[in-house]
């Protein structure tokens, strides 16, 4: 082979690594190799001023690489058989994430009333301005609670997009078992209020960092079931939460929260096992200037941040107030109010399970609504009947047996809607905005239910259903704005 061969091939190859590496020579728009030039070989923010990536057109970069990015994927499995290991390690860490984040989240509403009575001094609790005090320092630990949700995913979402999602779960979760266990350790309220606030943080960063995972390793086709199995988990949870304060209805209520504290082990095998998405490492290395919090409010995402800030405030509002209040309405019941102690915290226990079973169908129901109308049609009918139902369930008096039909087909439609975010808010959002977006508007939301919650006992009702029937109008505008949401599959082709 003569001097000249070998040179080009030399040269050649050197070409190629320069191209893997993403430092190859632009193109010509005809395909052919551009002619270089001393301008190409200067730094990056060199030829950004030089107009090879001018600031207007950065946002419009980062769109691109995402649908270079998309264009890049492997096909998607068609059955469960052709799932790879990674997909399953995955799915099974963002299930077990949620399931951990209902039980820590749902703990405290089940023994708020009789523990922030005991952390108050406050032994009488059918004296109706004792049960008034409570009440109004129970629900200031519950709205600390979502603001340290809401708090957390906006934080924990930008760790996610920047550090990757299997890391940030990890972090997440052992942030709200260790906060949840040290609630038992409470000596008084507003030491309570601050581990509340703390175990929050990382429950509202699992939220978005768990979806996210799930949307980008799971087949795109099968997002409404999986969805609602997602969000099944949560609901899991909370029957876990059931569990353990049925088990314990007869010892003191702080001791719960130490049940809470188990899923700090479930972070060893999560950082061991679990890889950072394909589609997260590859938006990573393709990227050139990574989209900022303020790109949310910049087109053509500014629509979708803002409707989805509206919708989920709505749904989030009305669900916390029902989940927070119901068990406290139930309480109030006359036939209720007269069982002793232990049978009165057995029934709330059972009615909260089986509501919960009821709301793990209204998850699949409506998944199956998202894949015969869409997600539009599905989100809109699943608010009007959380309205229908809320207005049956409270507007009319019930004794404690009567009540449960109504109360179920409430939490039917009420948490049924959930099943279809995990895995409809985060696709609206290019890759590396993906956990931060979900985060930032689903957590908005929770900053309106929490003020939400506590603006509810300024209410002009007698009683926790009476204002339960107020906030299920929030259904009425959440409605019209559900139907203009646009459905994943076109945002992808629009913006990806």
């Amino acid at each position: 082979m003569s001097l000249h061969d070998q040179f080009a091939e030399l040269t050649e190859a050197a070409d190629c690594v320069k191209v893997m590496c993403g430092r190859g020579d632009k193109q010509q728009h005809d395909g052919s190799p551009a002619l270089h030039s001393k301008k190409d070989l200067r730094p990056r923010r060199g030829r950004e001023r030089d107009g090879a990536l001018p600031k207007s057109n950065r946002w419009d970069a980062q769109l691109e690489i995402d649908s270079n990015a998309a264009l890049a994927e492997p096909p998607e499995a068609a059955t469960l058989r052709e799932l790879t290991p990674m997909q399953w390690k995955g799915g099974v860490a963002a299930w077990l994430g949620w399931l951990f984040d209902g039980l820590d989240s749902y703990l405290y509403i089940l023994v708020a009333m009789p523990f922030v009575a005991q952390l108050m001094g406050i032994i009488d609790l059918k004296s109706p301005a004792n049960v008034k005090i409570v009440s109004t320092h129970g629900a200031y630990i519950q709205a600390a609670f979502l603001v340290g949700w809401a708090l957390g995913g906006a934080v924990f979402g930008r760790i996610g997009d920047r550090y990757g999602r299997s890391r940030t779960i990890s972090l997440t979760i052992l942030t709200y078992a260790v906060c949840t266990g040290l609630s038992a350790f409470a000596v008084n309220w507003q030491m309570l209020l601050v581990f509340r606030f703390l175990a929050a943080l990382g429950i509202g960063g699992e939220w978005a960092a768990g979806s996210s995972l799930i949307s980008e390793t799971w087949p795109r086709r099968w997002r409404p079931w999986v969805s609602a199995g997602l969000q099944s988990a949560y609901q899991v949870g909370i029957l876990l939460a059931c569990l353990t304060t049925f088990l314990m209805a007869g010892s003191n209520p702080r001791w719960v929260f130490l049940v809470g504290a188990a899923p700090a082990l479930l972070t060893f095998w999560i950082r061991r096992a679990i890889p950072e998405p394909e589609e997260w490492h590859r938006a990573k290395l393709a990227k050139r200037d990574a989209p900022k919090i303020i790109d949310l409010f910049r087109p053509p995402v500014l629509r979708i941040t803002l409707m989805s800030i509206l919708v989920c405030s709505a749904a989030l509002t009305t669900v916390w107030a029902f989940i927070f209040w119901s068990p406290q309405q139930l309480r109030h019941l006359p036939d209720v109010a007269s069982m002793v102690k232990e049978d009165r915290e057995h029934y709330i226990s059972l009615v909260t399970a089986l509501s919960m079973t009821v709301a793990i169908c209204g998850n699949f129901f409506a998944a199956a609504i998202a894949r015969r109308l869409g997600y539009r049609a599905a989100t809109s009918l699943m608010f009007f009947g959380g309205l229908i139902t809320l207005y049956l369930a409270y507007h009319f008096p019930h004794d404690h047996i009567a009540i449960l039909p109504w109360l179920c087909a409430a939490h039917f439609f009420v948490q049924g809607v959930f099943g279809l975010f995990p895995l409809y808010v985060p696709p609206l959002f290019p890759t590396l905005l993906r956990t931060t977006g979900a985060g930032f508007c689903y957590n908005v939301g929770r900053l309106v239910a929490a003020f939400g919650t506590v603006l509810l006992l300024k209410a002009p009702v007698s009683d926790p259903g009476s204002a339960l029937v107020l906030v299920g109008y929030l259904y009425i505008p959440a409605i019209v704005i559900a139907l203009f949401m646009p459905e994943p599959e076109k945002i992808t082709r629009s913006i990806a």
